[in-house]
């Protein structure tokens, strides 16, 4: 049973359930059930266990963590503490009023993620968001979670060149802002494993469909000589350690795409960066589909710093796309906690 001085909680963070002499079995014991032991925790051993709740999108209920700190605690649930430590608190967004009012401004991959924070907090500072995702349910819920706000939901699959038509046509004459966020991961494997269904895939999302919307926008903001916009590159487009060959490439690719385009559209009032995340809480499990990824990979990811929440990475979004970023363009800004420079 946990020390009754300190008992478990899941405001304790992981680390101290890991090392503690009841709660480290516990939490390993339903790991294991999952096929999974605590080196997938090591990036987010700093937060809360509650937090598992938010970063597992589903896969570790509240019932889990409630069932958890009743066995460490013999069957008691234990009074909540006051406040979470300074040393697990997380960070909180401070929105900007205003910041965006007057804007149109294009998400993708809205419905979810790192996407659907960025749709949220542009909406929440007065821009008229245009959210695209190719999920109807997940933009319905977006949308439900933004009252009052003007936002327009496009479902369509940004691949195609008709749907990005659609989407550049809902948002009108005028487009400020754009916000290319939708992506897949790939699955871990080297250049020799690589199928041309995963090479495919991930190139037509990461790259084909960021390329065909961001020409159609540029257009415009051309005609207006003005506008900002933002792509989602990632560690993988820094380094050759971080992912797959397919995603590394394609993340290199947005890198290049943006350099390209800052430099071309540097004197026509039209600013484009990207943003590099590191691990973020969209998925806390890598698929491995390789031996060979699973050796040279799998074993630096217990290094990466602590996962990110999708609204710390729609803080640093947000920012390159508002007026604040004045003066910079070419930008590829890694909000990864400090991996890059490890």
């Amino acid at each position: 049973m946990a020390d009754q001085n300190t008992p478990l909680t899941g405001a304790s963070s992981i680390e101290t359930w890991l090392n503690d002499p009841v709660g480290g079995p516990l939490l390993r014991g339903f790991l294991a059930q999952g096929g999974q032991d605590d080196s997938s925790l090591a990036p987010i051993k700093t937060f809360p266990l509650q937090q598992l709740v938010a970063l597992s999108q589903g896969q570790v209920p509240q019932s889990v963590i409630d069932g958890l700190v009743l066995d460490a605690n013999g069957g008691v649930m234990p009074e909540a503490p006051a406040a979470i430590s300074d040393a697990t608190q997380p960070w909180v967004e401070q929105v900007t009023p205003g910041r965006f009012a007057g804007k149109t401004v294009i998400v993708t991959g809205a419905g979810s993620g790192i996407g659907k924070a960025t749709a949220s907090r542009l909406a929440r500072e007065g821009a008229r968001v245009i959210a695209v995702d190719i999920s109807a349910d997940r933009l319905a819920e977006f949308q439900a979670s933004v009252p009052g706000t003007d936002v327009t939901v496009m479902t369509g699959d940004i691949t195609k060149q008709a749907d990005v038509d659609a989407v550049v046509a809902a948002a009108g004459d005028r487009i400020d802002g754009l916000a290319n966020v939708a992506g897949i991961m790939d699955n871990m494997t080297p250049l020799h494993e690589v199928s041309d269904e995963v090479w495919a895939r991930v190139m037509a999302v990461n790259v084909d469909g960021l390329f065909r919307l961001s020409r159609a926008v540029l257009a415009k903001m051309v005609e207006a000589k003005s506008g900002a916009v933002v792509n989602i590159a990632s560690e993988a487009g820094l380094r050759g350690s971080a992912a797959g060959l397919a995603y590394t490439t394609s993340k290199h690719a947005v890198v290049g795409i943006t350099r390209s385009a800052a430099f071309t559209y540097a004197r026509l009032g039209i600013r484009v960066n990207a943003v590099a995340p590191g691990p973020v809480a969209t998925n806390i499990q890598a698929t491995f589909d390789s031996a060979l990824g699973q050796e040279r990979i799998g074993g630096l990811l217990a290094n990466i710093p602590p996962v990110a929440m999708p609204d710390q990475l729609a803080a640093s979004i947000t920012f390159l796309l508002s007026d604040d970023a004045t003066n910079l363009t070419g930008v590829i800004l890694p909000s990864d906690g400090g991996w890059s420079v490890q």
